[in-house]
């Protein structure tokens, strides 16, 4: 598969999950929020709210995959790689409001009496912890395969949803045990659920302001392109590179020694094979530009 094919190959795989989980929330907003109000209980209210917002960030990061696997046009020469890392910035805000709205709903329930939540929201909880899990754990296999930032933000969303729920379980069952008095650690576990959405907000936006700023990517890349540069005749080693990811793809800048008695037709013939062997050898690498260091 060639550069050109390898990112929209990507987006479909990652558009296509993204809207699985779409579909299963919109059925776990409805499940939730009917159980919470007969039930009486706001952790799960909460919980439902937070699956309301995955449906509204999925859409986002939806749109971002499409938009990034869009091909670069005069406008975009480089391409539209940098809507996908948006995307996953926009679902960390999302969290961050959903986090607020709670814990100050959290805050508020605390102070005024109500009713012990009903048993049978146990049953649901667990239901949804298991589904959001399940659903979690597939999305982030296909965000990591395809190095996606958005994808990956997409399934800490359903993980946070995962921990919104198991929380307002161990709060809902601490209520029921404890009978009256106890009421209130129903809205004491949608406060720790909040702590925990906010805190996987700031794991989703901190790689991919990153990739924004064009941060320099995980991974030993110094070893792995020299490895693969000194697989060419002539190649006396590497002076410098850098390396950023947009969207899918990688763009890597790289400056190559080789003997200063080389013509500039053989240095040329270097360059090229070296670009080419860097994207035979790293699929994910959309364009080389090498420059020639006299040894």
């Amino acid at each position: 598969m060639d550069a050109s094919t390898l990112e929209p190959h990507k987006a479909k795989r990652g558009e296509k999950t993204t809207l699985v989980g779409i579909f299963v929330n919109i059925g776990l907003v409805l499940v939730k929020g009917l159980a919470g109000w007969l039930g009486h209980s706001y952790a799960l209210i909460a919980d439902a709210m937070e699956s309301a917002t995955d449906i509204v960030t999925s859409l986002f990061v939806w749109v971002g995959l499409r938009t990034a696997s869009k091909a670069p046009d005069q406008n975009h020469p480089f391409g539209h790689g940098k809507a996908e890392p948006l995307a996953a910035i926009v679902v960390s805000m999302a969290l961050v409001g959903a986090a607020i709205l709670i814990a100050v709903q959290s805050i508020q329930n605390i102070q005024v009496p109500h009713a012990i939540p009903a048993p049978f929201t146990l049953f649901v909880l667990a239901g949804v912890v298991v589904v959001k899990e399940v659903l979690f754990r597939r999305i982030a296999k296909v965000g990591a395969e395809v190095d996606s930032s958005a994808v990956k933000a997409d399934a800490w969303h359903h993980r946070s949803d995962a921990i919104t729920s198991l929380t307002a379980f161990v709060g809902i069952s601490i209520a029921l045990i404890g009978g009256p008095g106890y009421e209130s650690a129903d809205d004491w576990a949608a406060l720790l659920a909040s702590g925990f959405i906010f805190f996987n907000a700031y794991q989703i936006f901190r790689p991919s302001f990153g990739e924004i700023m064009d941060e320099a990517p995980a991974g030993d890349w110094e070893q792995e392109l020299t490895t693969i540069a000194m697989t060419v005749p002539q190649v006396k080693g590497i002076e410098k590179f850098r390396v950023r990811k947009t969207g899918f793809e990688y763009f890597i800048d790289l400056h190559l020694t080789v003997p200063g008695t080389l013509t500039v037709s053989q240095g040329h013939e270097i360059a090229h094979a070296v670009k080419a062997a860097i994207m035979e050898a790293k699929p994910a690498v959309y364009d080389v530009l090498v420059h020639i260091e006299p040894a």
